[in-house]
């Protein structure tokens, strides 16, 4: 039955392309010098396979490097995701996008999205939901969060690290930013009711950016039917929380879910709204801080010289503290050398390479036409790895963070900018520093794979084999 429906995928393609392809070639003869160079690539699915293709060997800074050096280091025009789409490079391009949020663009995600999580249709441009998650991500509301995470981290390097002498480093990564958001967003730590939510959560993220065609067996099929259902346990469990908030059962400061419903923009919301928006969060979340945790992982076994800086800042943080303290919020701003360590991370390896706007009106941009409609692409790619902003790029050089090097505004963009910069960014944060004191206090690291693959699927970057270490345990 799947090979049915991929032969009827391709023969529609074939129809589709056959069909479009005079068309498309005649009006490549009609030049609209105004618009950005490029090219649109093939019919109907434009650059998507070459764009696809470069993060899938490892090189997705390619794509967009070629092109500035071809077409121009300001602006490119090219097709993604089924859309006419400028690309928008260098620290000018990122600062015109993001100081143009809500004026002259605004936030855009492909239709695949929309149909897996629907109310992000609603909600995605609506100016009161990024502003109430800010208000959920204050510093005196993170606060109370670091003891929650170090006890949770605990609990999960003692069950899933040690004893081992090989783990798999991105399954647990995953694990442990999954628990952490279950005990902060719904004070939900039970591991059956944490199970039951992972797995679909894990089909969920792939479909997100895949080929919205809904046929069995495909990414997005998948990711809708994970998405139904977690919606509708997610919802339950928001229903449940109001009726213990009104009866006095709940505590309207205990997470992230009775903080939202005792907002007033979120006493707004419908259950599913609420649901949709938690669901974005976690992913958003979920993903991203766990691939960062993983690279973390990968250049400690790497480089022992920056492994022992680590270790020795969060080994005098740790003697500083009675045995049985936990982790707070002055640990972590002590930790300047381990987060400089998570920074060069990030930018070596984003955990997103960039994202999309959309034209809200005609405008103009370095002498070229960008209609209204069209879809506005930023990426990491073309300020992270460039000699121009960042000195040996391929170097792994926690120096640069220092504050005394300045870093070229509009360079370093890991989390976005504008309106939509990622509001968790704090509290990444916080996670990756918990999980580095962890990871270090307990154990060396030695890689199984030397050279393993550095794979982009999808959107996040991976490692092909998903980082096997060997754990070597600290004396006591």
């Amino acid at each position: 039955m799947d090979i049915f429906y991929a032969s009827l995928l391709s023969l529609f393609v074939v129809v589709i392309s056959c069909s479009l392809r005079f068309g498309f070639f005649i009006s490549k003869l009609v030049v609209d010098t105004k618009l950005p160079p490029g090219g649109r690539g093939w019919p109907v699915i434009g650059e998507t396979i070459e764009f696809v293709t470069a993060g899938r060997k490892g090189h997705p800074e390619k794509f967009i490097v070629d092109r500035m050096t071809k077409f121009s280091r300001h602006v490119f025009r090219t097709s993604l995701m089924l859309e006419d789409a400028a690309v928008f490079c260098g620290p000018e391009g990122n600062k015109f996008l993001f100081s143009n949020d809500n004026k002259l663009v605004q936030f855009w995600v492909p239709a695949s999205v929309k149909k897996i999580i629907p109310s992000v249709k609603g909600l995605q441009n609506e100016k009161t939901v990024p502003k109430m998650i800010r208000n959920l991500f204050k510093p005196e509301t993170l606060r109370e969060y670091v003891p929650i995470m170090d006890m949770v981290a605990q609990k999960h390097f003692e069950t899933k690290w040690e004893g081992n002498d090989q783990i798999l480093t991105h399954k647990l990564t995953k694990n442990f930013t999954f628990l952490v958001a279950c005990k902060i967003f719904f004070s939900i730590d039970e591991p059956e009711w944490v199970n039951k939510l992972s797995v679909p959560f894990e089909r969920l993220a792939p479909g997100l950016f895949s080929i919205p065609i809904n046929l069995p067996g495909t990414l997005f099929r998948r990711a809708i039917n994970a998405g139904t259902f977690i919606r509708k346990e997610l919802t339950a469990i928001v229903n449940k929380r109001k009726s213990d908030l009104v009866d006095g059962k709940g505590s309207p400061t205990q997470d992230i879910l009775s903080l939202m419903l005792c907002d007033d923009y979120g006493r707004l919301m419908t259950d599913s709204e609420v649901a949709d928006v938690i669901m974005g969060m976690i992913i958003g979340g979920y993903d991203s801080t766990s691939s960062t945790c993983t690279f973390i992982v990968k250049y400690l076994a790497e480089l022992p010289e920056i492994y022992e800086g680590v270790y020795k800042e969060q080994t005098e943080i740790a003697k500083s503290k009675k045995s049985t303290e936990l982790l707070n919020w002055e640990d972590l701003s002590k930790m300047k050398y381990s987060w400089n360590v998570a920074c060069e991370v990030l930018r070596l390896v984003p955990p997103t390479q960039g994202t999309f706007r959309e034209a809200i009106s005609d405008f103009t941009y370095k002498g070229y036409s960008i209609p209204k409609g069209w879809k506005l692409y930023w990426s990491t790619n073309s300020t992270h790895k460039n000699p121009d902003f960042f000195h040996e790029p391929k170097k792994f050089d926690p120096s640069r963070f220092d504050s005394k090097v300045p870093i070229t505004p509009y360079t370093y963009v890991p989390f976005g900018g504008g309106a939509h910069l990622c509001p968790g960014k704090e509290f990444a944060r916080l996670e990756i520093l918990v999980f580095i004191h962890h990871l270090v206090r307990r154990f060396k690291l030695q890689k199984v794979i030397p050279n393993e693959d550095v794979i982009f699927n999808q959107v996040q970057p991976k490692l092909a084999k998903g980082l096997p270490i060997h754990l070597h345990p600290h004396k006591p």
